[in-house]
Protein backbone atom coordinates (compact mmCIF):
# COMPACT_ATOMS: atom_id res chain seq x y z
CA UNK A 1 0.00 0.00 0.00
CA UNK A 2 1.20 3.39 -0.77
CA UNK A 3 2.51 5.37 2.02
CA UNK A 4 0.23 8.34 3.42
CA UNK A 5 2.45 10.91 1.96
CA UNK A 6 2.47 9.11 -1.43
CA UNK A 7 -1.50 9.31 -1.52
CA UNK A 8 -1.62 13.32 -0.69
CA UNK A 9 0.19 14.38 -3.35
CA UNK A 10 -0.96 12.43 -5.99
CA UNK A 11 -4.02 15.00 -7.19
CA UNK A 12 -3.55 14.44 -11.32
CA UNK A 13 -6.88 14.37 -13.19
CA UNK A 14 -8.17 14.15 -16.62
CA UNK A 15 -10.77 12.22 -18.52
CA UNK A 16 -11.97 9.41 -21.17
CA UNK A 17 -14.60 6.96 -22.70
CA UNK A 18 -14.93 4.53 -25.23
CA UNK A 19 -16.19 0.91 -26.15
CA UNK A 20 -14.54 -1.95 -27.53
CA UNK A 21 -15.79 -5.05 -26.76
CA UNK A 22 -19.43 -5.86 -25.64
CA UNK A 23 -21.33 -8.73 -24.20
CA UNK A 24 -24.23 -9.92 -25.85
CA UNK A 25 -27.71 -9.75 -23.81
CA UNK A 26 -29.58 -13.08 -23.26
CA UNK A 27 -33.29 -13.70 -25.11
CA UNK A 28 -34.52 -13.74 -21.74
CA UNK A 29 -32.76 -10.49 -19.79
CA UNK A 30 -34.12 -8.56 -23.35
CA UNK A 31 -37.38 -9.64 -22.76
CA UNK A 32 -37.85 -9.40 -19.23
CA UNK A 33 -36.59 -5.90 -19.93
CA UNK A 34 -39.21 -5.42 -22.63
CA UNK A 35 -42.31 -6.32 -20.63
CA UNK A 36 -41.11 -4.25 -18.22
CA UNK A 37 -40.97 -0.92 -19.91
CA UNK A 38 -44.82 -2.06 -21.49
CA UNK A 39 -46.27 -2.23 -18.13
CA UNK A 40 -44.58 1.49 -17.30
CA UNK A 41 -41.76 0.22 -14.82
CA UNK A 42 -38.89 1.18 -16.83
CA UNK A 43 -37.29 3.83 -18.90
CA UNK A 44 -34.68 4.51 -21.59
CA UNK A 45 -31.41 5.68 -20.17
CA UNK A 46 -28.60 5.59 -22.80
CA UNK A 47 -24.88 4.24 -22.21
CA UNK A 48 -23.76 8.06 -21.25
CA UNK A 49 -26.49 8.72 -19.16
CA UNK A 50 -26.52 5.70 -17.63
CA UNK A 51 -22.73 6.63 -16.49
CA UNK A 52 -23.14 9.78 -15.84
CA UNK A 53 -26.05 9.65 -13.32
CA UNK A 54 -23.22 6.79 -11.83
CA UNK A 55 -21.22 9.36 -11.49
CA UNK A 56 -23.63 11.05 -9.38
CA UNK A 57 -23.76 7.98 -6.77
CA UNK A 58 -19.98 8.39 -5.92
CA UNK A 59 -20.20 12.73 -6.48
CA UNK A 60 -21.95 12.32 -3.43
CA UNK A 61 -19.79 10.03 -1.46
CA UNK A 62 -16.83 12.38 -2.47
CA UNK A 63 -19.08 15.29 -1.05
CA UNK A 64 -19.16 13.26 2.50
CA UNK A 65 -15.05 13.11 1.56
CA UNK A 66 -14.34 16.69 1.35
CA UNK A 67 -16.74 17.32 4.04
CA UNK A 68 -14.42 15.33 6.90
CA UNK A 69 -11.60 18.15 7.24
CA UNK A 70 -14.34 20.68 8.42
CA UNK A 71 -15.78 18.08 10.32
CA UNK A 72 -12.92 16.58 12.18
CA UNK A 73 -11.95 20.29 13.78
CA UNK A 74 -15.15 21.67 14.72
CA UNK A 75 -15.33 20.90 18.64
CA UNK A 76 -18.70 18.63 18.73
CA UNK A 77 -17.87 16.59 15.59
CA UNK A 78 -19.21 13.22 15.89
CA UNK A 79 -17.72 11.33 12.43
CA UNK A 80 -18.88 7.61 12.33
CA UNK A 81 -16.10 4.86 11.39
CA UNK A 82 -18.87 2.26 10.30
CA UNK A 83 -20.69 5.07 8.08
CA UNK A 84 -17.20 6.22 6.57
CA UNK A 85 -16.38 2.67 5.99
CA UNK A 86 -19.36 1.52 4.29
CA UNK A 87 -19.15 4.53 2.20
CA UNK A 88 -15.79 3.43 1.02
CA UNK A 89 -16.99 -0.17 0.75
CA UNK A 90 -19.83 1.61 -1.75
CA UNK A 91 -17.31 3.49 -3.58
CA UNK A 92 -14.90 0.03 -4.36
CA UNK A 93 -18.17 -1.90 -4.97
CA UNK A 94 -20.57 0.47 -7.17
CA UNK A 95 -17.71 3.19 -8.53
CA UNK A 96 -13.84 0.81 -8.50
CA UNK A 97 -15.24 -2.70 -9.05
CA UNK A 98 -18.25 -2.08 -11.45
CA UNK A 99 -18.46 1.46 -12.89
CA UNK A 100 -14.73 1.95 -13.46
CA UNK A 101 -13.55 -1.86 -14.60
CA UNK A 102 -16.69 -3.46 -16.02
CA UNK A 103 -17.69 -0.20 -18.25
CA UNK A 104 -14.57 2.17 -18.59
CA UNK A 105 -11.80 -0.01 -18.31
CA UNK A 106 -13.24 -3.11 -20.23
CA UNK A 107 -15.78 -1.69 -22.76
CA UNK A 108 -14.77 2.14 -23.16
CA UNK A 109 -10.86 3.39 -22.62
CA UNK A 110 -9.98 0.80 -25.62
CA UNK A 111 -11.96 2.42 -28.35
CA UNK A 112 -10.56 5.78 -27.51
CA UNK A 113 -6.91 4.85 -27.34
CA UNK A 114 -7.84 2.83 -30.73
CA UNK A 115 -9.57 6.64 -32.18
CA UNK A 116 -6.16 8.64 -30.46
CA UNK A 117 -5.85 12.15 -30.32
CA UNK A 118 -5.90 13.91 -27.21
CA UNK A 119 -8.20 11.07 -25.86
CA UNK A 120 -6.08 8.57 -26.02
CA UNK A 121 -3.43 10.22 -24.22
CA UNK A 122 -6.53 11.56 -21.03
CA UNK A 123 -6.69 7.32 -21.03
CA UNK A 124 -3.82 6.70 -19.58
CA UNK A 125 -3.99 9.29 -16.86
CA UNK A 126 -7.67 8.38 -16.06
CA UNK A 127 -6.05 4.52 -15.57
CA UNK A 128 -3.72 5.95 -13.11
CA UNK A 129 -5.66 7.71 -11.11
CA UNK A 130 -8.59 4.96 -11.17
CA UNK A 131 -5.20 2.82 -9.73
CA UNK A 132 -4.32 5.44 -7.37
CA UNK A 133 -8.07 5.66 -6.16
CA UNK A 134 -8.20 1.98 -5.00
CA UNK A 135 -5.00 2.44 -3.08
CA UNK A 136 -7.22 5.15 -1.12
CA UNK A 137 -10.15 3.34 -0.78
CA UNK A 138 -8.26 0.78 0.75
CA UNK A 139 -6.43 2.53 3.11
CA UNK A 140 -10.11 4.31 4.16
CA UNK A 141 -11.66 0.71 4.89
CA UNK A 142 -8.30 -0.84 6.62
CA UNK A 143 -8.70 2.09 8.83
CA UNK A 144 -12.39 2.17 9.63
CA UNK A 145 -12.70 -1.91 9.70
CA UNK A 146 -12.63 -2.32 13.01
CA UNK A 147 -15.18 0.57 14.02
CA UNK A 148 -12.33 3.41 14.93
CA UNK A 149 -11.06 6.43 13.23
CA UNK A 150 -7.39 6.21 14.68
CA UNK A 151 -5.89 9.75 13.27
CA UNK A 152 -9.05 11.44 12.24
CA UNK A 153 -6.92 14.36 10.89
CA UNK A 154 -4.80 12.22 8.51
CA UNK A 155 -7.73 10.23 7.10
CA UNK A 156 -9.72 12.90 6.63
CA UNK A 157 -7.21 15.15 5.02
CA UNK A 158 -6.72 11.37 3.19
CA UNK A 159 -10.28 11.55 1.91
CA UNK A 160 -10.58 15.28 1.16
CA UNK A 161 -7.44 14.22 -1.39
CA UNK A 162 -9.18 12.19 -2.95
CA UNK A 163 -12.81 14.05 -3.67
CA UNK A 164 -9.98 16.77 -5.12
CA UNK A 165 -8.68 14.51 -7.56
CA UNK A 166 -12.26 12.49 -8.54
CA UNK A 167 -13.53 16.47 -9.10
CA UNK A 168 -12.11 17.63 -12.22
CA UNK A 169 -11.67 13.46 -13.42
CA UNK A 170 -15.61 13.11 -13.25
CA UNK A 171 -16.43 16.27 -14.86
CA UNK A 172 -13.92 15.98 -17.66
CA UNK A 173 -15.19 12.33 -18.15
CA UNK A 174 -18.96 13.88 -18.20
CA UNK A 175 -18.08 16.99 -20.56
CA UNK A 176 -15.23 15.84 -22.91
CA UNK A 177 -14.37 11.91 -22.83
CA UNK A 178 -18.51 10.69 -22.64
CA UNK A 179 -19.20 13.01 -25.84
CA UNK A 180 -16.42 12.29 -27.75
CA UNK A 181 -17.03 8.21 -27.49
CA UNK A 182 -20.96 9.20 -28.12
CA UNK A 183 -19.20 10.41 -31.32
CA UNK A 184 -17.95 7.00 -32.45
CA UNK A 185 -21.25 5.58 -32.80
CA UNK A 186 -24.80 5.36 -34.72
CA UNK A 187 -27.67 5.85 -32.76
CA UNK A 188 -28.56 1.73 -33.06
CA UNK A 189 -25.10 0.96 -32.32
CA UNK A 190 -25.50 3.18 -29.02
CA UNK A 191 -29.20 1.76 -28.27
CA UNK A 192 -27.06 -1.83 -28.17
CA UNK A 193 -24.42 -0.92 -25.70
CA UNK A 194 -27.39 0.72 -23.18
CA UNK A 195 -28.90 -2.62 -23.32
CA UNK A 196 -25.69 -4.06 -22.99
CA UNK A 197 -24.14 -1.70 -19.91
CA UNK A 198 -27.35 -2.76 -18.40
CA UNK A 199 -27.37 -6.33 -18.81
CA UNK A 200 -23.56 -5.87 -17.19
CA UNK A 201 -25.28 -4.40 -13.85
CA UNK A 202 -27.94 -6.76 -13.55
CA UNK A 203 -25.77 -9.61 -13.28
CA UNK A 204 -23.37 -8.04 -10.95
CA UNK A 205 -25.58 -6.79 -8.54
CA UNK A 206 -29.76 -7.99 -10.02
CA UNK A 207 -32.23 -6.09 -10.75
CA UNK A 208 -31.22 -2.90 -9.06
CA UNK A 209 -27.86 -2.32 -9.35
CA UNK A 210 -27.94 1.94 -9.34
CA UNK A 211 -31.39 1.97 -6.80
CA UNK A 212 -29.46 0.00 -4.52
CA UNK A 213 -26.06 2.37 -4.90
CA UNK A 214 -29.02 4.71 -4.08
CA UNK A 215 -30.06 3.37 -1.38
CA UNK A 216 -26.77 2.51 0.36
CA UNK A 217 -25.54 6.29 0.06
CA UNK A 218 -28.58 7.68 1.73
CA UNK A 219 -27.86 5.73 4.61
CA UNK A 220 -24.31 7.17 4.99
CA UNK A 221 -25.89 10.66 4.38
Amino acid sequence: MASTAKILNRRTAMTALGVASLLAVSPAMAADRKESKEKGAGEDVSATEDMMREHGVLRRVLVIYAELPRLVRGSDAHIDPKALNEAAKLFRDFGENYHERMLEEDHVFPQLRKSGGENAKRVEILVRQHDRGREITRYIIDQTERGQLGDAQRLAQICQSMARMYEPHTAWEDTLVFPAWKKLHSKSELDEIAEQFEDIEHRTFGRDGFEDALRRVARVE
